[in-house]
């Protein structure tokens, strides 16, 4: 997918979405749980509307954000005013200067399947200082019958979740558009691709392969 499609289909979806809330944010909790001790820098790649940028903050001296969209960006300022630890940035993280080992904690949610994974996987291990934790949750491509059932098992929760969390089944309809013109483009990995690669980059990482059509990554660098 090109960079100036996602930029435009972030831009879209900034623009008729009204809540923070999205079934990565069921998520947030878990990995919230591996933030270091000690965490005074932390990064987070593909912020979108700040929401979990926020999260951080809470508990780092200072957190960069960045995102493609401009229109996320944007959002994500206006609704993080009382966070002056945050530094939203929208940028390209294919051309962004990522500085070696500056960061205790880098953290990507449901971005990397938009970019080439092992290359982001390094570039965001090298970002870590040493004893610092890399946080990724992502979408996952079902492969085989147990994937296919647990598929079929997590509509009905994912709707339950939304209708808590929401008070709605489903989202708008533009909502829902501008997320389908977008699905159009995506390609996921499997989660057996995703561990071949982390036990090359990433020795020693946790995966997990969540209900939700999500897997996560966490991974203290040594």
């Amino acid at each position: 997918m090109s960079t100036q499609t996602i930029e435009v289909d972030f831009d879209r979806i900034a623009l008729v979405t009204a809540s923070d809330w999205n079934h990565n944010s069921y998520y947030d909790d878990y990995l919230l749980q591996h933030l270091p001790k000690n965490c005074d820098e932390a990064l987070e790649i593909g912020c979108g509307m700040g929401a979990f940028s926020q999260r951080l903050a809470k508990r780092s001296r200072r957190v960069v954000a960045l995102d493609l969209s401009s229109q996320m960006i944007r959002i994500a300022r206006e609704r993080s005013q009382e966070f002056s630890n945050i530094d939203f940035q929208v940028a390209d993280v294919m051309t962004w200067d990522f500085p070696e080992e500056s960061f205790d904690c880098v953290a990507s949610i449901a971005t990397l399947h938009h970019l080439p994974l092992a290359e982001m996987l390094l570039r965001m291990k090298g970002s870590l200082k040493r004893r610092g934790t890399l946080l990724v949750l992502d979408l996952v491509q079902p492969e085989g019958a147990l994937d296919n059932l647990s598929n079929f098992i997590a509509l009905p929760v994912s709707i339950g979740i939304r209708a808590l969390r929401t008070g709605r089944l489903r989202p708008r309809r533009e909502v829902r558009q501008a997320w389908n013109e977008h699905g159009r483009h995506d390609i996921y990995s499997t989660f057996t691709d995703v561990k071949e690669l982390c036990a090359e980059i990433l020795p020693g990482a946790k995966l997990r392969k969540h209900l939700l059509w999500r897997y996560s990554i966490v991974w203290e660098k040594p």
